[in-house]
């Protein structure tokens, strides 16, 4: 057990935590949720110990060890990727060096030799003399192949740090895991991998992370960070946020019957309880859902933004058409022989094995880059927006919101006063006084913001986002996932969220360096199909 006692923590007036008190059992998965500046890592670095609350105490059962997922990527430099993970387990690595450091003596003692003993009974309890295999397969399992096993930390690509780092914590077995943002940097196979692990895990795991579908994978509660305190919840991400919602329906419904009411919850408690029974988390998730009371469900106070994309006019028959479209890169080549046409309704999720190909071809569809062959044509009835990954240049000057938003309104809008532009800000959450904010000063959330603004401004029938939850809370990720479903028109959209790329899209084109792979399916579809497997294998090898 680990659990906070009367925690306060403040920063000058600015009050992050007062008065929590909360336990976390062994056999739970707790997702760590929260709007962005809410605490949630900061809260993590409390249970740790990295930071001292103001008041109060982090208990945790005697005996019991707790890892984190570090986020240094230096602090390991000088160490080997193998060691680095073995350093996990604080305790087996000291007792290995002990152990060491008497064998290796020259005037080997009785005393030693009854040290050396007690040493290696510990140290064949903790697993040691399976320890480096078991570190090696972790290894492997999280995309770090053998042949950088034996590699300084310091001399290994960056990515591959990141599940360095994660191999660490997950390590030996640990009582208590703390894991913030453990899917940063891992593809989907990887984070599959991770899904299963932690779903089979018999600890106490902590976990935030931006992920929907990796907290729904996981998760048996949900501790909800908001307004100073933390809040539990039984269930995952989606049943936290689904029954939140129809609980604040239901209050605002005063019409309604309280027995009707009473009975809607009660089928929705079942209905969630019955797919329980088919997720990684079957056993001990239904168990929990099926203790659940309506009392326990309560209405979310968080605000979600208004993300909705409304076309002037719908697409016409010619869309995009792309042909024989190349580019390579410090000679790789990202993409090859690219070739398709789109048509209505459709919503295309685009991939690759290499992060760069996406991003790549949606900067030359949007005429920021040069393809090196082939074209590609938009058809006239069009209007695009397109939210890229980077968007530093968009506020390299100082202005406010107001004039941000105002160098943006497209030539047929002839009355965007300040009240006009207002409401494209309001949509996003900035209110009042936050218009006169200067935008050299916004943080990464606020800044996607003002580009969806920007998008929603535009009125456009085709929406271009690459990897658009970044930055983003859980709330504005939920509210342009729902924003992209109502859409009527045509998306195009590449995300490490695999519930956006699940939810939006009903086709699936993967860019290799010999061609392309083109579905009609959904994501989990073209990700589960066998045929689609073999292929990929054929084109990235």
């Amino acid at each position: 057990m680990i659990g906070a006692r009367n925690v306060t923590l403040a920063y000058g007036k600015r009050i992050l935590f007062d008065e929590v008190n909360i336990n976390f059992v062994k056999g739970n998965c707790y997702g760590v949720i929260g709007a962005n500046g809410a605490g949630k890592s900061t809260f993590l670095k409390i249970l740790s110990g990295e930071i001292e609350p103001n008041k109060g105490s982090v208990e945790i059962t005697p005996g019991e060890r707790l890892a984190v997922l570090k986020q240094n990527q230096f602090e390991f430099d000088d160490d080997t990727v193998l060691n680095t993970v073995m350093k996990g387990h604080k305790k087996l690595w000291e007792i290995m060096h002990e152990r060491e450091a008497i064998y290796a003596k020259a005037d080997f003692t009785e005393e030693d030799g009854m040290r050396a003993g007690e040493l290696e009974g510990e140290f064949g309890e903790m697993g040691g003399y399976e320890a480096e295999s078991n570190a090696g397969s972790l290894l492997s399992d999280l995309g770090v192949t053998e042949n950088y096993h034996q590699s300084l930390l310091k001399d290994i690509p960056g990515n591959l740090k990141v599940r360095v780092l994660l191999t660490q914590s997950l390590f030996g077995n640990p009582d208590i895991l703390l894991l913030d943002e453990p899917t940063n940097g891992l593809d989907i196979e990887t984070i599959g991998w991770l899904e299963n692990f932690l779903a089979d895990y018999e600890n106490i795991v902590l976990v935030v992370s931006h992920d929907r579908h990796f907290l729904d994978a996981v998760c048996t509660h949900v501790a909800d960070v908001d307004k100073q305190k933390i809040k539990l919840f039984t269930g995952n991400y989606t049943f936290w946020y689904e029954s939140s919602q129809l609980m604040s329906r239901q209050i605002n419904d005063k019409n309604k019957k309280v027995e009707e009411k009473r009975q809607a919850l009660l089928d929705f408690i079942a209905r969630f309880s019955a797919n329980a029974s088919k997720s990684k988390q079957a056993t001990s998730r239904k168990k929990a859902l099926e203790k659940l009371t309506i009392e326990d469900i309560q209405p979310s106070n968080r605000k979600y933004p208004g993300i909705i994309f409304q076309p002037l006019r719908e697409v016409g028959n010619q869309i995009l058409n792309v042909e024989n479209l190349s580019k390579k890169l410090d000679g790789r080549v990202l993409f090859d022989k690219v070739n398709f046409s789109l048509n209505k309704g459709q919503k295309v999720a685009f991939l690759s094995k290499d992060p760069l190909a996406v991003t790549s071809f949606f900067e030359i569809v949007n005429g920021n880059q040069t393809a090196d062959g082939g074209m590609f044509e938009w058809g006239t009835t069009i209007t695009k927006a397109y939210l890229p990954m980077e968007n530093n240049e968009f506020f390299t000057e100082g202005l406010t919101l107001l004039d941000w938003l105002r160098q943006f309104v497209p030539p047929n809008i002839t009355d965007a006063d300040e009240p006009f532009l207002r409401g494209f800000l309001g949509k996003m959450l900035f209110s009042g006084d936050d218009i006169t904010k200067k935008t050299n000063v916004l943080s990464g959330g606020e800044k996607v913001r003002c580009m969806i603004s920007r998008m929603m401004l535009q009125n456009p029938n085709v929406v271009v986002l690459d990897q658009p939850t970044n930055h983003l809370d859980l709330e504005s990720i939920q509210s342009f996932n729902e924003g992209c479903n109502i859409f009527p028109g045509v998306v195009l959209i590449t995300s490490h969220d695999h519930t956006f790329m699940q939810t939006v899209a009903n086709r699936v084109i993967e860019l290799t360096p010999k061609g392309i792979i083109d579905r009609l399916m959904t994501f989990d579809e073209y990700m589960e199909d066998a045929r689609v497997k073999l292929l990929r294998e054929e084109m990235y090898n």
